[in-house]
């Protein structure tokens, strides 16, 4: 602790109320953000006694001022401290950190509903089931749903605009609404069977799809009878290759946090409509060491876990964990949020306890995979760190590693990929990518001159105005000498320290492990063989940043080509393209589109109809 800071006089002045505190540090940087029921206590308690561990410890001795605020419920204060992590992410908070949201499995509220994947905020028009843990589970769900409910999944424009049965028809996957295949009311009566199902009810829908089979088949509708028979066979198999049935439609969190090897675990298994979905393991930044846990901090780990991941998703009526929250106020805080009662089950029994011991095993196995995979990539680190001389009892957890590669197809859409590699792992919320302009198509020396002079030259002049330059500790460049010649050029002119660089040159038959490593301060080149474990880590570094790159130029180059396959037409100016666009949602829509339902849109006659669909067909 600062000696600058006085903690007695300070904390003598602070209320017996509940809010939030916040530890300050250098330059007014957050170190950590907490909640407390009694602020003058749990202040206190950093002050007055031992620290609880080493980062506690350490937090303390870096604080220069504590800044709180005071609010009417420790509830409150729960939700304050919430959005003041997520704004600010502390250094000594424990932090979960996952950039996507869960995917839902969407029933649109059109006249013929579509089901489709689906990422984003939810809203009332439309009909979410989930979430779910992966985007291979929601694939799954809507496989069973064409298959079972032949419901379609194509997109409204598209849906608007055929004139016959797609293939998905042709196979039994869908019941072909789009030309009156089916009717509008017995449609919404497969799209309410296949919400029935998601919510739990499969007992009820094979109940009313073995009725209705026994009823066509007395009429002597032998063939309905027959489709009626293999869509509920479909539906038991769903059913039968379940790993875990509920036997009930409720909804059910189960949250599994365990220690071991120096790292922790929560592993959430989700259930939804009395179906098992699967679950996911997370693992926070900056706990202590998991060895030295107890029940209490094993506590604050969860309801860490609890305040972030509910703070924007889905709060089920019953959460079934291994340990209990922090404080009493997190339940109250669910249920605020949620809009309904929230049961925690800190103590399961039956099903619910194998439940949970199901998802603390997964939790183990989790950790000692991951434990497994960074000692790999910390070897290889290390490797990589001896073989380029960068201190061999330096802490290699903060080396930086930023990599580029140029891509464009024959010229086209040529863009440049920056992936980073730092705490032994890539860091995909740190990539760049940059659009290269004013450059000869193909000429990948003059790409690569403008993305790193776009990347650096920007670092140096923010150096020069905060007086620190926070430059990677290696750059790999996907190329050889003339490659690396054009960055040390760029270096160079910015003044920076060329050793830095270094080239990845291909090998014959550009065969992974016979690259060769090409520096810029006139090091001789490297070849380091198939076996190099530094030479694994490049690899892995370049072939992502190949990966990044065409990802970013396969979208560029699309885009481009969609616009201009309308922009070729003689007679589709800008007004008319975008009438289009607006009419059939897109450059699909209007594929799909007749030749009629063109002439239609204003501006088109029925001969630029005719070209339009004989240019894009």
């Amino acid at each position: 602790m600062s000696d600058s800071f006085d903690s007695k006089a300070f904390l003598a002045q602070l209320p017996h109320r509940p809010g939030v505190y916040r530890m300050i540090g250098e330059g007014d940087a957050v170190l950590y953000v907490g909640k407390a029921r009694d602020l003058r206590k749990r202040v206190s308690s950093y002050f007055q006694k031992t620290p609880s561990s080493p980062r506690i410890a350490h937090m303390v001795s870096q604080v220069r001022r504590v800044d709180t605020t005071v609010t009417r419920s420790e509830a409150e204060a729960l939700l304050l401290e919430s959005n003041l992590i997520k704004t600010v992410q502390p250094r000594y908070n424990i932090l979960f950190r996952d950039d996507k949201t869960y995917p839902y499995l969407k029933v649109s509220g059109h006249a013929w509903p579509r089901i489709s994947y689906y990422r984003g905020a939810v809203d009332r028009k439309s009909q979410f089931f989930g979430p779910y843990p992966s985007a291979w589970a929601v694939k799954e769900a809507i496989q069973v749903l064409q298959k079972v409910f032949r419901l379609r999944t194509c997109q409204d424009s598209v849906f608007a605009n055929r004139t016959r049965p797609c293939l998905l028809h042709q196979i039994q996957r869908c019941s072909g609404p789009c030309v009156g295949q089916i009717s509008e009311e017995e449609y919404a009566h497969d799209v309410n069977n296949a919400v029935r199902f998601l919510r739990g009810g499969h007992a009820q829908v094979l109940k009313e799809l073995e009725t209705k089979m026994h009823e066509v088949a007395g009429e002597l509708r032998f063939e309905e009878a027959a489709a009626l028979r293999n869509r509920m066979s479909a539906l038991s198999r769903v059913l039968s290759q379940q790993s875990m049935d509920t036997g009930s439609d409720i909804d059910i969190d189960i949250l599994a946090v365990v220690a071991k090897g120096g790292r922790v675990c929560v592993n959430l298994a989700l259930v939804r409509g009395g179906r098992h979905l699967g679950d996911k393991a997370y693992f926070p930044r900056h706990a202590d060491d998991a060895d030295s846990l107890d029940a209490e901090t094993l506590g604050e780990v969860l309801e860490a876990f609890c305040v972030q991941h509910y703070d924007s998703g889905f709060v089920p009526p019953v959460i079934v964990a291994s340990a209990l929250p922090g404080s009493d106020a997190l339940l109250e805080w669910l249920q605020q949020i949620a809009g309904h009662p929230v049961q925690w089950v800190g103590k399961a029994t039956g099903r619910r306890r194998q439940w949970l011991e199901m998802a603390e095993q997964n939790a183990q196995l989790a950790i000692a995979r991951v434990l497994s995979e960074e000692g790999s990539q910390r070897s290889r680190t290390r490797a990589l760190a001896d073989l380029l001389g960068m201190g061999a009892d330096a802490d290699l957890s903060g080396l930086r590693i930023e990599c580029f590669d140029i891509s464009h197809t024959m010229g086209e859409a040529t863009q440049a990929s920056c992936v980073v590699y730092q705490e032994h792992a890539m860091q995909p919320a740190q990539y760049r990518r940059f659009n290269i302009e004013g450059v000869v198509g193909g000429d990948d020396y003059a790409a690569m001159r403008q993305a790193l002079m776009r990347r650096y030259g920007k670092l140096v002049e923010q150096g020069e105005l905060s007086g620190e330059a926070l430059m990677p500790d290696l750059v790999l460049i996907d190329g050889g000498k003339g490659q690396i010649e054009m960055a040390r050029q760029v270096f160079d002119e910015l003044g920076l320290d060329t050793s830095s660089l270094v080239g990845v040159a291909k090998g014959e038959g550009r065969k992974v492990g016979l690259e060769t490593l090409v520096f810029a301060d006139e090091r001789p080149p490297l070849a380091l063989g198939t076996e190099s474990a530094a030479l694994m880590l490049v690899a892995q570094i370049r072939d992502e940043a190949h990966r990044f790159a065409i990802t970013g130029m396969r979208a560029k180059r699309a885009k481009a080509r969609n616009t201009s396959r309308l922009e070729e037409i003689d007679g589709v100016g800008p007004r008319r393209r975008q009438r289009l666009l607006a009419r059939f949602g897109g450059l699909r829509g209007i594929m799909a589109a007749s030749i009629e339902d063109l002439a239609s849109v204003e501006g088109i006659s029925l001969t630029l109809a005719e070209e339009i669909y004989r240019r894009l067909h």
